[in-house]
């Protein structure tokens, strides 16, 4: 399964998610597509949310069996500790 948050998206990016993913609440959206499609998605989404956020959770081949990639302003990022990922933000 494959979740897909944005925040403070432009419009057209969450029409285009629907068409591969539910949206289940505002601004998240769940589905099962492809390794290709969702690298394509993901690809959309990170040259076009520009003042916004996306996180994007995946299965992955881990100790977790997922991972997380994050794109936008002000973002969590993802830090391996020790094999696991945990969420990390810079200070202000």
């Amino acid at each position: 399964m494959t979740v897909i948050v944005l925040i403070a998206a432009p419009d057209g990016l969450r029409g285009h998610l629907t068409r591969w993913m539910v949206e289940v609440n505002a601004g998240v959206f769940v589905g099962n597509p492809s390794r290709r499609i969702r690298d394509r998605l993901w690809d959309l989404l990170a040259t076009r949310i520009g003042d916004g956020q996306a996180v994007l959770v995946e299965p992955a081949d881990n100790e977790q069996g997922w991972a997380v990639r994050t794109a936008g302003r002000d973002r969590w990022r993802p830090t391996d500790y020790d094999g696991l990922i945990l969420s990390a933000r810079n200070r202000r």
